[in-house]
């Protein structure tokens, strides 16, 4: 039986009283009659597995602070309470339906948004910063000059992955764990509008021509390509390998050389690689890969397989978007693909589960180097992007989840994100690869992710908690300059560095 129609079972049945019918009476109406989400997040699995911060008891008792979530502790006794956060944590009986029927159905465009032919503000549009302010679900529009906070808006429930902008840098797009996408304009400082590509959703890509959005989705195993100009659905794609093995897409990205985007999948050892532009390249002599449809040049978005040796789940491109580093799921090593031959050229030393997707290159002596911190060992790997072997392996604190730099800077920025020096920020030499610092601005918190401004001058790095800041801090004396008050900011998003792919930057 459907959820839905199990909902209104129970509520017709008062001999099923129990939490499903508690959902039904208190929950419902916000978050779907089947928990996939509507005014509040998808309560499924899935998403709640994610959810930081209070237990689910305690959010159903007490609320959540700075959201429309009430607290239902005079509605529902504690036993009932629990039963119900353990019945939220039950898989659905049945996988979700949502293509671009449901898609359509969820986009909403702002009436009250009016377009506006030059910014509202007086800052330089190109060194706009976006801070992610996870702990009340809002981003604040940061000018990168003077620091100021032109705008604070309100986001879908749980943001993950960065946001992404347009080429021209004025719209900027954000997506939520439960896969809800907001268009954001930053000249005018409104909402354009929200549309929900997924269920579960992993992150987002942009073409480099700015006209498409693709979304990865966990559940319903599928991608999502979005029409930026209107949110509307160029192609839901569902993603099955070739043996018919259906797969979640761990992650997606732009490969702009290519005019494609190419997918992490989670569940089948393939990389696919989807074209967006109107000529996509024939691939004649290879034998381990398929286009699907009868042509390429004449199927929207063709889809390319390439079979990989193992399960990679995070990426990582070279300069020219040839080659992929990919992470093995065992965590003890890598591969990199050449996306030209659709096959494995080399092995890379990389134990201590690596996290490419937040790596950065720059050029050390003769050569470029890629660097990249690990999510179980307190090491950062720094590989030759030549030969791919490793030139050195730098000690840290502990285990890290962001690096940063920028080509007008000398140094590499590195969390310890994990562990018990979460509060360390290191500081290291881009040609003695040594670490020359090591900042702790809020002894005891986590301090994390790094992003610049637009000329490398300033760095701003988060307090990651609740009752944190954005601390600014100047780039090359390392002196702090100001901190900015924020709720839990996560990502700090420089509209120039993403935009032109910045060294230093993660792409």
């Amino acid at each position: 039986m459907k959820i839905g129609l199990l909902c209104s079972a129970v509520m017709a049945a008062p001999a099923l009283a129990g939490p499903a019918e508690d959902y039904a009476d208190h929950c419902a109406e916000c978050h779907g009659d089947t928990r996939l989400g509507g005014l509040g997040p998808a309560l499924i699995p899935e998403t709640l597995k994610r959810m930081r911060g209070p237990r689910i008891a305690e959010v159903i008792a007490e609320g959540r602070a700075a959201t429309q979530m009430p607290a239902f502790s005079h509605e529902l006794d504690a036993l009932r309470i629990e039963e119900l956060a353990g019945w939220l944590k039950t898989p659905l009986e049945t996988s979700p339906v949502w293509g671009e029927a449901e898609i359509m159905a969820s986009r909403t465009l702002d009436e009250d948004y009016v377009a506006v032919d030059a910014p509202v503000w007086d800052s330089d549009p190109m060194n706009i910063t976006l801070a992610v302010e996870t702990g009340d679900h809002h981003v604040s529009v940061l000018d990168g000059d003077t620091f100021e906070v032109l705008d604070r808006f309100e986001t879908p429930f749980a943001v993950h992955g960065g946001p992404k902008f347009s080429p021209d840098g004025r719209y900027v797009f954000i997506m939520s764990r439960d896969g809800w996408v907001q268009k954001y304009d930053l000249w005018a400082l409104q909402q354009v509008g929200r549309v929900r590509a997924g269920v579960n959703s992993r992150n987002i890509a942009m073409s480099h021509d700015g006209k498409w959005l693709a979304v990865a989705n966990y559940l319903p195993n599928s991608l999502t390509i979005l029409s930026t100009e209107d949110l509307s659905v160029g192609t839901v794609r569902e993603v099955k390998g070739k043996d018919g093995t259906p797969s979640r897409v761990s992650a997606v990205y732009q490969a702009p050389p290519r005019e494609s985007f190419v997918l992490a999948l989670k569940d089948v050892p393939e990389i696919w690689e989807v074209f967006y532009g109107p000529n996509p390249p024939h691939y004649g002599f290879a034998h381990d890969w398929r286009i699907e449809g009868p042509a390429p040049n004449t199927t929207p978005f063709p889809v390319r397989k390439i079979t990989t040796p193992d399960y990679l789940d995070d990426f990582f491109f070279d300069q020219a978007y040839e080659h992929v580093m990919g992470a093995s799921r065992d965590g003890k090593g890598g591969q990199v693909i050449d996306l030209v031959i659709g096959h494995k050229v080399a092995d890379l030393d990389l134990p201590g589960m690596p996290h490419l997707g937040s790596g950065i290159t720059w050029k050390h002596g003769d050569t470029t180097v890629m660097a990249t911190p690990h999510l179980t060992d307190g090491v950062v790997s720094v590989i030759d992007m030549d030969s791919w072997e490793t030139v050195k392996r730098i000690k840290t604190e502990g285990p890290g989840f962001f690096m940063r730099s920028h080509e007008n800077s000398p140094y590499v920025w590195v969390d310890v994100f994990f562990g018990e020096n979460k509060d360390a920020m290191h500081v290291i030499d881009k040609q003695s690869l040594e670490i020359v610092e090591t900042l702790r601005p809020a002894p005891g918190k986590t301090v994390a992710h790094v992003e610049f401004t637009k000329d490398g001058s300033h760095a701003l790095v988060s307090v990651w908690e609740d009752d944190g800041a954005v601390i600014v801090y100047d780039a090359k004396t390392l002196e702090e300059i100001r901190r900015l008050p924020m709720r839990k900011p996560s990502g700090k998003y420089n509209v120039w560095n993403k935009i032109t792919f910045s060294e230093g930057t993660s792409h």
